[in-house]
């Protein structure tokens, strides 16, 4: 062993620097400082990526805030330079087109020439005739009296009264002045399907018809019209579970005040609304059952995916809109994800596109399908460190399965367009006037409205039908329910 301190054999003695002691200490002391400022750097490069993430979050809310249940025309940034609206002058005007003259004239009048000219004051001679039609309203309200024979039944010596085909009721007494079936229709599509409140429903009754009636009247009577309907209503729900096909969707019912979810489902011939308290899976099988086995279209709310035995299909336009929404406020590095995703699902909708102009075969249609699917699972293979970006990857691999299913099954809609649609007019409703007030009321405009979209949805007559209804004497189911009638 060497002593401490020399060099061994062969090695230089190691030369000692004295620094004084007044140049160490500042030394430390700018190190300290230079420590302390690294330390508040980097609090504060933490706290503006927190701002950052919080900023990007709200704006992620505000762009799907302000496409929420918009309408058409204003969705999205207005275009720099639109066309001027209306008919082209000159020969862009188009088709040259008026009312048609009516089939039927109810009165005629006989205009004369004035006595003198307007402008001068002169003589007038005649020499040909116009013609003009004028289609009016009349602000008539027509009162109908009953009087009703009454007798008894010789056998069983009940009650036996006479019944008129116009009649909607047999109640007489405290019952006998009631709003005609015509009425009470008119009210319910204003109401329910236009989505006016019962207040401007009841100044539309006295300003176009001389109809006086309270918001009150108007609930019962249109209650006792979702009573009559109720046999319909579940022939409608019935036939919405042995649909193979039906999209859903939810969004907020007020009841009372409080926060409860309007459903529908939309299948090829039906609609169907229900007001329940809750989205989830309980709600979902209240309408479908929870054995419904046919192919469901939903916007990918995880509830859905508890029907265990349906194929689903996730909708491919809020995953559009959503890659969209990231593309424009993603930084260029986390650009490429968003992107390449919504190139992968336009190219799969032009595929189904061109399968249905037979420009692809069924053998082409598996291939192409095939190389989707593989081509969307290496870009879900690769780890995301983006958290946007990340969490659209979680959300794709958990839909991986339900993306495509319209191209395995071609004629499925790739989207939940049309149970939107179905329940768009429900929230211009609950905009109007809030929702319900009670759970009767919010049955009555279950039942009303399944039935009205309905009849909308297979081109039938919803006003005579409604009011056959109401004028039957005893409960029918209408003709829109399928095998009924």
């Amino acid at each position: 062993m060497r002593p401490i301190g020399r060099p061994a054999a062969g090695q230089q003695p190691e030369s000692i620097e004295f620094v004084p002691k007044r140049e160490l200490d500042r030394a430390q002391q700018e190190n300290e400082r230079l420590r302390k400022q690294r330390e508040r750097l980097q609090k504060e490069i933490e706290r503006l990526k927190q701002e950052t993430e919080r900023l990007r979050r709200e704006l992620e809310a505000a762009l799907r805030a302000s496409r929420r249940q918009a309408a058409p025309h204003s969705r999205g940034a207005p275009k720099p330079n639109p066309h001027r609206p209306g008919r082209k002058p000159g020969r862009r005007y188009g088709r040259r087109a008026c009312r048609p003259i009516p089939r039927r004239v109810d009165e005629q009048i006989t205009v004369p020439l004035p006595e003198c000219c307007p402008h001068c004051g002169g003589g007038v001679e005649p020499e040909s005739g116009e013609t003009q039609y004028q289609e009016e309203i009349v602000r008539r309200t027509i009162v109908r009296r009953f009087d009703i024979a009454v007798g008894h039944c010789c056998d069983c010596h009940r009650r036996v009264q006479g019944r008129h085909p116009l009649q909607s009721s047999d109640a007489a007494g405290v019952g006998n002045v009631q709003l005609g079936p015509e009425v009470l229709t008119l009210a319910a599509i204003l109401n329910k399907q236009m989505g006016l409140s019962l207040g401007h429903t009841r100044q539309v009754l006295s300003y176009g018809f001389g109809l006086e009636v309270s918001r009150g009247g108007l609930y019962r009577a249109l209650a006792r019209m979702a009573h009559r309907a109720a046999a319909t209503y579940d022939g409608l729900l019935e036939t919405a579970r042995q649909a193979p096909v039906n999209g859903m969707d939810e969004t907020g019912w007020k009841v009372g005040g409080r926060l409860q979810w309007l459903h529908v489902a939309v299948s090829a011939q039906v609609t169907v609304y229900a007001i329940l308290p809750g989205r989830g899976y309980e709600q979902a099988i209240a309408i479908l059952g929870a054995e419904y086995d046919g192919f469901l279209v939903h916007d990918g709310w995880a509830p859905y995916y508890r029907f265990q035995c349906a194929f689903h299909q996730s909708c491919l336009a809020h995953l559009l809109k959503r890659c969209r929404e990231m593309a424009h406020i993603a930084s260029p590095a986390a650009l490429a994800f968003p992107r390449a995703v919504e190139d992968l699902l336009e190219t799969s909708l032009e595929l189904r596109d061109r399968h249905e102009q037979g420009e692809v075969s069924e053998h082409g249609l598996a291939i192409a399908t095939g190389k989707l699917e593989a081509q969307l699972d290496r870009m879900l293979g690769t780890r995301r460190r983006n958290p946007a970006n990340h969490r659209l990857a979680r959300h794709l691999e958990h839909e991986r399965l339900w993306l495509f299913t319209f191209l395995h099954c071609p004629g499925l809609d790739a989207t939940n367009n049309a149970a939107e649609r179905a329940i768009r007019g429900m929230v211009i409703a609950r905009k109007v006037w809030g929702g319900n007030r009670t759970w009767e009321g919010a049955r009555t405009q279950q039942i009303l409205v399944s039935v009205l979209r309905t009849c909308w949805q297979q081109g039938k007559d919803a006003f005579t039908r409604c009011v056959g209804l109401l004028r039957a004497p005893r409960a029918v189911i209408l003709d829109i329910v399928p095998g009924a009638g």
